[in-house]
């Protein structure tokens, strides 16, 4: 478990609470995931403006394994052991790599 402190964990916009990224991530690990975030999101902006459900769905799963993978998404990480956190964030990238 992290001993991270509130300040580590979260990030306050406009009043509005965000889960800050996992710090015990891989440096090369985290860009990797950056990056396919930043794809996945400009694939949301194209499907909507297309009208193309389908691939809005595609790109929004994609959009969640990045968020879970860097973890501001799913399980709190500073509940699980640092291993446990990368693991889960290497997974997250090989399906990114994967998907079409």
């Amino acid at each position: 478990m992290s001993d991270a402190t509130d300040d580590e964990r979260w990030l306050v916009v406009d009043g509005r609470r965000w889960r800050r990224t996992d710090p015990a991530l891989p440096a090369d690990v985290a860009a990797a995931l950056r990056s396919q975030l930043g794809r996945a999101r400009n694939a949301v902006k194209a499907a909507r403006r297309d009208g193309d459900e389908e691939a809005l769905a595609e790109a929004r799963r994609r959009v969640g394994l990045a968020k879970h993978g860097l973890g501001e998404r799913g399980p709190r990480w500073w509940d699980d052991d640092e291993d446990a956190r990368i693991g889960r964030a290497r997974q997250a990238l090989r399906e990114l790599d994967a998907a079409p």
